[in-house]
């Protein structure tokens, strides 16, 4: 059993859904070297956030991102509001998609389905970049 972690930078975003799976895979080539195991995907940021979706149709982006503002809105009487109007509702969001992912590597591959790719739900306005921890662990080839 084998074990690596490495720490990335993904880009400073807009608010919103990316699909950032192969900006994650390409600073991870260490993942190649991996015939069977899991990785963990780590953001170290509360109101940001990590999901697995479609990877297909950059509409299912936009509307996971207007649905996400219909579920959790900027205009609700928070009382945490020293850092903006979008900075509570980011940390809901943040707190109810999640920041990390478990996924499999299978033959030194990221063993998402045909159509699931990484998102970074950008839960600010300006979030500036973010920082991931990335875990591997497994039996190499």
């Amino acid at each position: 059993m084998s074990w690596t972690q490495k720490h990335i930078r993904l880009s400073a975003k807009p608010r919103g859904c990316h699909l950032v799976h192969n900006e994650i895979v390409s600073q991870v080539p260490e993942i190649r070297n991996y015939k069977v195991g899991m990785a963990n995907i780590f953001l170290q940021h509360t109101s940001a956030s990590l999901m697995l979706n479609e990877n297909a149709d950059p509409d299912v982006r936009v509307d996971m991102e207007m649905g996400l503002n219909k579920i959790v809105p900027e205009n609700f009487p928070y009382i945490h509001t020293d850092e903006g109007a979008d900075d509570m509702p980011g940390h809901l969001k943040s707190g109810i998609i999640g920041v990390s992912l478990n996924i499999p590597i299978t033959d030194g591959r990221l063993a998402t389905g045909t159509w699931q790719g990484i998102y970074l739900c950008e839960h600010r306005n300006h979030g500036g970049s973010r920082r991931i921890v990335v875990t591997l662990q497994g039996e190499k080839k």
